[in-house]
């Protein structure tokens, strides 16, 4: 068989970087395998219950490379041989399966579905993205943010696109309690206040792909000028990752009509809301008089009952 030869991928060694699903390490490092590798990772996401049956023989025939490219794909993964592979994929899909999920997820969302089906796969997919992140998140980097948020002198956000959009949201939240925080989606205006951070502040750059040029442009000024940076990203060893001072990762289960990117955004949310609370609970009584203060300012606005 023909196989398509290519440079090694640095194996898994770490502890911290086994945590999580296997199904989850698989996603996050996709973008680093290229050829073969690729195509052994394509298909273990695909059918992952089907992987978890298949010989190693059967799984280089169906991903089109060799049992010895599965060997360096297990060993990449920092798994041992085939063998483990199998076992962790197989209790995940176990899982998956007990929790009522395997209807659902990886099945493609047709034109025709009723929309009670399609919630039910929504609702799955994102239960799922959610467990993952959790299980993928650490906390001693969530804590790590909120002490240097909590104490921050400016608070900068960077974001495009959807990420923007959470990025917003964020600084919302930080605002209600007396953080000063902005969020910048325009790359001009966002390189020229991160043109003005120093020491004691703190930079957040936003993206999915942890490959969006712009906010990789805008948080290294940050950091280059002494502020701490953090990236919200899914891809640990993507460049947005690899500049910051700390990474806060999440993972996502795409859907038909709802790519990776945008399957994103309820796990970042859900990430930045537990930051925003380590952050509240480390300033409480300035976020409470801050929290009131708020909202006395708009209570004129909502409806009143007669």
């Amino acid at each position: 068989m023909t196989e398509v030869h290519t440079t090694a991928v640095p194996a898994v060694t770490d502890a911290s970087a086994r945590e999580g699903g296997v199904l989850v390490r698989v996603r996050s490092r996709l973008p680093e395998f290229t050829g073969a590798l690729q195509r052994v990772a394509e298909q273990v996401l695909a059918d992952p219950a089907v992987a978890a049956r298949s010989t190693i023989v059967e799984l280089a025939e169906r991903s089109g490379t060799s049992p010895a490219t599965i060997t360096r794909f297990c060993r990449a993964l920092g798994f041992e041989g085939y063998a483990d592979l199998r076992l962790d994929i197989a209790a995940e899909t176990g899982r998956a399966r007990a929790a009522g999920w395997t209807v659902d997820i990886g099945r493609e969302i047709q034109p025709g579905d009723p929309l009670g089906r399609v919630l039910d796969q929504l609702m799955a997919a994102d239960t799922r993205a959610m467990q993952d992140t959790a299980a993928l998140l650490d906390l001693g980097e969530v804590e790590r943010a909120a002490a240097a948020i909590a104490t921050a002198n400016r608070v900068n956000i960077f974001g495009a696109s959807g990420s923007a959009l959470v990025g917003e949201e964020f600084q919302f939240s930080l605002h209600r309690i007396g953080v000063p925080a902005w969020a910048w989606t325009d790359v001009h205006n966002g390189l020229a206040s991160a043109a003005l951070m120093r020491d004691g502040d703190v930079a957040l750059g936003i993206s999915h792909s942890g490959q969006t040029r712009e906010t990789i442009e805008m948080l290294a000024e940050a950091g280059s000028h002494g502020a701490t940076t953090v990236a919200l990203t899914s891809f640990p060893r993507a460049p947005l990752a690899e500049l910051a001072d700390i990474v806060l990762l999440t993972a996502t289960q795409a859907t038909t009509f709802r790519p990776d990117a945008l399957s994103a955004r309820h796990p970042q949310l859900v990430v930045l809301d537990l930051l925003y609370i380590a952050v509240a609970q480390r300033t409480t009584e300035r976020s409470h008089a801050a929290f009131q203060r708020t909202a006395r300012a708009v209570d004129g606005h909502k409806g009143r009952k007669e």
